[in-house]
């Protein structure tokens, strides 16, 4: 492991719980909607709730495991800890790509709500910058950006439903979620698989283990908690989208949330919805800088990355050259690929990641168990039944970005030993 400056201890409850709810509810909800109600059609609050159900499964892996592994690097850690070297890395290796795709995705969808076409991709490197900026100059500053940005983004929600249903012409008739006509039990849990791509941030908790104050009664109790009030919030706003818009409306948007608005008299709303999707997509943006840091600093503690990004910085005690190479990587995609579409690639990943979580939470002892094994088997099996019914496209890429990263370590590997 690396000598020299470590991470400091500076986040509480409440701010565990904020930078948990700055990554979910996130740019997530103005995206996921519509593609998740295109495969589920009527079927939509299933979807979400067997997301919200994955989640929570997940959720108590990754609360026990920081729980007694209080250090950086999430599910990477508690992977090489519980399972062994390879199912540590895998995880990791899918959280650090999977994640530098959704940070181009959320930089360019800020973009899209910020300023004209012409200069979104300008605007979409300035944010990456801005942001890596704040990161750059500690987790409190994190932390307290992201209070402002969570407290944004409830006002445009709230602006949202206000608007849907007192504005609007809501019709209570269009919620059939629970009679679903026209939808398969695939088409569901396909939904499911593309909606967990917006309920994934609570690993951001654990990814800074090494900076939260009383880790063993902070985050599991920080973890949960942000999760709760995230299905809440979402599960309000769905049923808001489909009594304004009907599950055929919402599939049919691309801004749903902005759809909703615009069938309401209240003009002045939609630019507030905009307001609200640039900061959510700032938010999201935001705390997944700050979570790849954490995992590619303890990758590269264990040359699993480079070991030369395993450098805290000595004034500001954040891993200072793994998010200077995020920002650089995000910028490049930035200004060469849209990678607006990267949600089913993104949850590929991060299913993957939690799967490694449930199998390495489950072989915890007894003395470390808050939750039962079943929620780790329900977990693990969720996961993968999610992975099955991604789009097709979204797991060739994942397959292949997983096979790019296993030929990788068995090169060093194979390195090493001569």
């Amino acid at each position: 492991m690396s000598k020299g400056p470590a991470l400091v201890r500076g986040l509480g409850t409440t701010d565990a719980v904020l930078i948990g709810l700055g990554s979910m509810i996130g740019a997530g909800v103005f995206a996921a909607f519509a593609p998740a109600a295109r495969a589920a059609g009527s079927g939509l609050l299933i979807g979400l709730a067997v997301a919200a159900a994955v989640a929570y499964c997940n959720a108590t892996a990754s609360a026990q495991l920081a729980a007694q592994y209080p250090a950086s690097g999430g599910t990477y850690l508690y992977g090489r800890e519980r399972l062994g070297p390879w199912w540590g890395f895998l995880a990791g290796w899918g959280f650090v790509i999977g994640k530098t795709a959704s940070c181009a995705a959320m930089a360019l969808t800020f973009a899209a709500y910020a300023v004209s076409p012409d200069w979104q991709r300008p605007a979409a490197v300035m944010a990456v910058l801005l942001l890596t900026a704040v990161n750059y100059r500690g987790i409190t500053r994190t932390a307290g950006l992201t209070r402002v940005i969570v407290a944004i983004v409830l006002l445009a929600l709230g602006v949202v439903v206000a608007a849907g249903l007192l504005s609007g012409d809501p019709e209570p008739a269009r919620l059939t979620a629970w009679a679903p006509s026209d939808a398969s039990w695939y088409g569901v849990l396909q939904s499911a698989g593309l909606l967990f791509f917006a309920f994934a941030g609570y690993a951001r908790i654990a990814t800074m283990g090494e900076e939260v104050r009383d880790p063993e009664r902070t985050i599991p109790r920080a973890i949960p908690l942000a999760l709760g009030l995230t299905v809440a919030v979402y599960a309000v706003v769905a049923v808001t989208l489909l009594v304004v818009l009907g599950p055929r409306g919402v599939a049919g948007s691309d801004a749903p949330l902005a759809a909703a608005v615009d069938a309401g008299t209240w003009d002045w709303a939609a630019p507030v919805v905009r307001i609200g999707a640039a900061a959510a997509a700032l938010g999201a943006l935001l705390a997944l800088v700050a979570g790849i840091g954490r995992t590619g600093l303890a990758m590269a503690r264990e040359a699993d990355l480079p070991p030369w990004l395993a450098a805290v910085h000595p004034r500001f005690r954040v891993p200072h050259r793994v998010e200077l190479l995020v920002a650089a990587v995000v910028c490049l995609l930035v200004l060469t690929v849209d990678l607006r579409g990267a949600i089913g690639f993104s949850s590929f990943s991060v299913l993957l990641y939690y799967f490694v979580a449930n199998l390495a939470a489950f072989t915890q002892p007894a003395d470390r168990r808050r939750w039962p094994r079943t929620l780790q088997i329900a977990g693990a099996t969720g996961c993968l039944v999610l992975v099955a019914t991604l789009p097709w496209p979204a797991i060739a890429v994942g397959a292949g970005v997983f096979l790019v990263g296993v030929l990788y370590r068995a090169v060093r590997l194979r390195a090493a030993r001569r």
